[in-house]
């Protein structure tokens, strides 16, 4: 071949081509993707997936059957002896594939022991108390709040442990090894942010971080717990330990001095970016090094909504960028015009290659040698082999062998469905998205665009129906939310990575790069917000693989009628703008098409699961929102489907956590004038938590009392109850419920918030009793609980009985016999676990309610 000039000898025209485009694939490297692996890879996964709880008769009968066909077949190919003469040779592959499956059979079958085996097991399964010698094996996480009737769950700290020595009644002790799953009660109230996207505050409203979330791995305890089955069969745990009562651990040994290391790295780049804006704080742990602590639940969920939680968690793209800055872009690593940081060095490609497995070591021993840590590394060593060698033909063989090494290795993995979606993701980037690359430059895209786009419409097509099993929705905004975001990925791991290795040496220089940092991570989070935040940004999905072979056939017809589509312009536009409409859902064109929120509306009662959030309209885009439900998500999607972005007034009429814990998505993104509470401070965890958000954002509190009357606009209303002076003394936070008597251009509403029977009679009694005859509306109490005085439901009389409450809770409400006294009285029942939201409009005849 003849050469070219300018290059030094034997390097080649075709070299020269190769390096015309970053990333471009050598010409020589087109071909036939090579596929051996793939079905040895698929056979052990599969193995390893259904023979980790089988028997060791079982076991041993697949390896010693696969091992033994295998041999044979490997003696007889050996021999010549063919038994079809004339085609291929298929003995060699397919003993390949049986002796896959019999080391993934044993593999899996000493797995599965590890959680069978020693007394953990029974102990879990008597619900024995025991005291234990526990071995941490990963970061210890706090749990999300969650709401269980009317309390905040305590929150707890959870990590993964070996049980190393048991230690029976008699004083003895067993020594053992089995995996378990410890779950310490620290008794403090989680919180979201206590200050909105940008703010500096604290990231969680616990009191102090608990001591047990500062452990490392490899550190041993001793713990005093209650064990317990794994909640679910086949999981990779023995037994769950439930620690009570020990405030602070009893550590018997310290961590290993890599995990010792690892944590000096991680506690640096934390505090390198504690002066960063909240969501910026928040999230470049994650981005660097899988650290999630800071993570809100708010900004969690955005990021799953928009298909977006990869990049909170350790994924082989992070260690890809700092490969391809040490290297350079694939395909031109044997070339003299290889790039990268190694390159300008003058450093030799097999020193560099060296130097690209150290810093994969490293990678794993910062972010942990979990197996999603090992995942990640996984994948980023097939991007390393493909930077060495430069031949993209050897990437799916690459992979192949990373999944089948992996199972091997811990055959949990093929349990995972993170694994899954990793491996699913790296074959899309691998196989489909080069094509469609192809395709629309082809079609005149321009090429980065087209590279970003194929990327992540391919990983968006074989991963969408793994997502929706796992969160039954699909999401229509996670391709352009990806493009968005990929393209400030890149700088804030780069940024962060200096940031972290700065960290202990020079701090203000990691306090320089985590600033840097914080832009790119900053716009990463606002796409995951606005995306989250759109009201068509996804759809509901049937959680289940039923669902998600529906949807990967939904989507082949999709890809199939989109090839066609790109060859008419003007069609594809129409229907992109009709895909927009569907997500932004234009306020004007959504009541138009789904009649919601009707014209008019005057008060509406959102659809927050068991809890209330009401709604009083004050005027174009104002309402005053009585209650704000369990849940920030609910509540934020309710406004924000009437309209409201201005709230004069928040009513919380008491402090149990299915009425105060939305709050923050109530305050979220919206002016408040003044939030009103009731005068008795109880639960104490729920009235602080209200204080705090309010303080955060310096929104007044005052406490609402009997006689107290208010307007704003065509809306006025006077509070009935609790009295100045509660007397007699509530019983309960429920008797200390704020009501109102509302009234909004003719129409009479009774909000009644959790109101019971004595205080209800109380308040026929008092001086505001006269007021309670004959209403348009009622706010039932108490989620129409059985508890309801008879004498106020007659006195009341409503015309419209509405009622929250969650489908399928445990308390059986609304109760029958309330739902019955409403109707007897003439009234008609509505409520939110079958009608969904509701919103009431016109008043006198012209009386009526829409649902959504």
């Amino acid at each position: 071949m003849r050469s070219t000039p300018g290059l030094p000898p034997g390097r080649t025209a075709v070299h020269a081509a190769a390096g015309g485009r970053l990333g471009a694939a050598h010409p020589r490297q087109e071909g036939p993707t090579d596929l051996r692996l793939v079905p040895p890879a698929l056979a052990a996964w599969a193995t390893a997936a259904v023979l980790l709880d089988a028997t060791p008769g079982w076991v041993t009968g697949v390896a010693v059957a696969c091992t033994v066909v295998a041999l044979v077949l490997l003696a007889a190919r050996r021999r010549g002896v063919r038994a079809q003469p004339c085609g291929p040779d298929r003995r060699l592959p397919v003993a390949a594939v049986l002796l896959c499956v019999a080391g993934a059979a044993v593999s899996a079958g000493l797995h599965g022991a590890d959680v069978r085996r020693g007394p953990v097991p029974g102990l879990a399964r008597q619900y024995a108390s025991v005291t234990a010698e526990v071995e941490v094996t990963s970061d210890p996480r706090l749990t999300r709040p969650r709401i269980r009737g009317d309390r905040a769950v305590p929150a707890s700290v959870l990590m993964d442990a070996e049980v190393r020595r048991v230690e029976e009644t008699d004083g003895t002790a067993v020594v053992t090894r089995a995996p378990v799953l410890v779950i310490v009660d620290v008794g403090t109230r989680t919180g979201t942010s206590a200050e909105g996207p940008g703010g500096t505050g604290p990231v969680t409203a616990a009191e102090a971080p608990s001591p047990w979330l500062e452990l490392l791995p490899s550190t041993r305890l001793r713990v005093r717990a209650r064990s317990a089955p794994a909640a679910v069969g086949g999981d990779r745990i023995a037994g769950v330990l439930r620690v009570r009562g020990q405030a602070v651990p009893e550590v018997v040994e310290g961590p290993s001095g890599a995990q010792r290391l690892a944590g000096r790295l991680r506690a640096g780049l934390r505090e390198a970016t504690d002066g960063l804006p909240a969501d910026a704080r928040a999230l470049l742990p994650g981005l660097v090094v899988g650290d999630t602590s800071r993570i809100t639940p708010e900004l969690d969920e955005a990021f799953k909504d928009t298909d977006l939680a990869h990049l909170l968690a350790v994924s082989g793209s992070n260690l890809t960028i700092i490969l391809a800055l040490l290297i350079g872009p694939p395909g031109m690593a044997r070339l003299v015009e290889r790039r990268g940081l190694a390159s300008r060095l003058g450093i030799p490609l097999r020193t560099t290659a060296v130097l690209g497995g150290a810093l994969t070591l490293g990678f794993v021993v910062v972010c942990r040698p979990d197996p999603s840590v090992l995942r990640a590394a996984a994948c980023g060593s097939v991007v390393l082999l493909a930077l060495a060698t430069g031949r993209r033909r050897s990437l799916v063989p690459a992979l192949a062998t990373a999944v089948l090494l992996l199972v091997l290795y811990d055959p949990w993995l093929a349990r995972s469905y993170g694994f899954l979606l990793s491996v699913l993701a790296t074959g899309a980037l691998l196989t489909l998205a080069p094509r469609w690359s192809g395709a629309l430059r082809r079609r005149r895209v321009p090429p980065r665009l087209a590279e970003g786009l194929a990327a992540a419409a391919a990983a968006q097509a074989l991963c969408a129906p793994v997502v929706a099993v796992l969160s039954a929705r699909v999401s229509l905004v996670a391709v352009p939310c990806n493009l968005l975001a990929e393209v400030a990925v890149a700088p804030a791991t780069v940024l962060g990575f200096a940031a972290l290795a700065a960290a202990p040496v020079l701090m203000p220089l990691a306090k320089v790069c985590a600033w840097c940092a914080s832009w790119p991570a900053g716009w990463i989070a606002d796409i995951a917000r606005t995306g989250a935040a759109l009201p068509g940004g996804g759809v509901s999905w049937p959680g289940s693989w039923t669902g998600a072979g529906l949807l990967a056939l939904v989507t082949l017809v999709v890809l199939t009628a989109g090839r066609r589509l790109l060859r008419h312009p003007w069609l594809c536009a129409a229907c992109g703008v009709l895909l927009v409409l569907v997500v932004v859902q234009p306020p004007p064109l959504t009541r138009v098409i789904k009649g919601w929120p009707p014209p008019g509306w005057r008060f509406a009662m959102c659809d927050v699961g068991q809890g209330d959030a009401t709604v009083l309209a004050a005027g174009d885009g104002s309402g005053v929102v009585v209650d704000a439900g369990p849940d920030p998500a609910l509540v934020d999607h309710c406004l924000r489907t009437l309209g409201i972005t201005r709230i004069p007034l928040v009513v919380l009429t008491h402090f149990h956590a299915d009425h105060v814990a939305g709050l923050p998505g109530v305050l979220r993104g919206r002016p408040v004038g003044a939030i009103e509470t009731t005068g008795l401070e109880e639960p104490a965890e729920e009235a602080e938590f209200v204080r705090k958000q309010a303080s955060a954002r310096h929104i007044p509190l005052t406490r609402a009392a009997a006689g107290e009357q208010r307007r704003t606009g065509a809306l006025s209303w006077r509070v009935l109850w609790p009295p100045p002076r509660p007397a007699p003394d509530p019983d309960g936070p429920n008797d200390a419920s704020v009501t109102l008597l509302v009234r909004s251009a003719g129409l009479r509403l009774l909000l009644l918030g959790d109101l019971e029977p004595p205080s209800q009679q109380e308040l026929l009694r008092s001086p505001q009793g006269a007021l309670l005859t004959g209403v348009d509306v009622l706010k039932v109490a108490h989620h129409g609980s059985a508890y309801q005085d008879p004498e106020l439901i007659r006195r009341v009389a409503p015309r419209l009985a509405l009622i929250s409450c969650g489908k399928d809770n445990p308390y059986g409400h609304p109760a029958p016999s309330t739902v019955a006294a409403l109707r007897a009285g003439g009234a008609v029942v509505l409520r939110t676990d079958r009608d969904g939201a509701l919103a009431v409009a016109g008043a006198g005849r012209e009386l009526r309610v829409a649902t959504d």
